[in-house]
């Protein structure tokens, strides 16, 4: 059974599209996060995951830029990964004050639930969408996104 989709509150009005931007990451994030608990796992877990399994022994540094995540984040889902059996943190020979991280083979052993459980999603995502909209949807997102962080970028005006 289908419910309603129901309009943004008064406040929202002016911001219809950042509103629908957060009910859909908000849906999208909360399923995936239930597949995830599926294979013991915490949302942002998998994309580091998903970095090692690209390239494995990277620095603690690399995967912080590479997932956009905070250090602290980075730092405490690392830890519970390596306390779960599913990587290694090791001081880098040419700089000790450097982690590398590594998979293990419980971690490597991951990486096909991963791409099944981001095959799901896609397929439960774009079910009643067409090749078009799924094309024009994935532009305009990652247009969104390019528009925010760019405004990040950008001194503020003299007004």
């Amino acid at each position: 059974m289908t419910h309603p989709v129901p309009g943004p509150p008064s406040t929202a009005r002016d911001g219809r599209l950042s509103y629908a931007v957060f009910h859909l990451a908000r849906a999208h994030r909360g399923h995936a996060a239930a597949m995830l608990r599926s294979m013991n796992l915490h949302p942002g877990q998998e994309l580091l995951l998903m970095q090692l399994f690209d390239r494995d022994g990277q620095t603690q540094s690399e995967l912080l830029d590479s997932v956009g995540l905070d250090h602290s984040t980075v730092s405490k889902s690392l830890r519970r990964m390596q306390d779960a059996g599913l990587l290694t943190r090791e001081p880098a020979e040419r700089d000790r004050r450097v982690m590398v991280v590594h998979l293990t083979d419980a971690g490597r052993a991951l990486r096909e639930p991963i791409a099944g459980m981001w095959r799901a999603l896609e397929e439960l995502s774009v079910r009643d969408l067409t090749a078009d909209q799924i094309e024009s949807f994935t532009r305009t997102a990652y247009a969104i996104e390019q528009s925010i962080r760019n405004c990040g970028r950008q001194a503020p005006s003299d007004e």
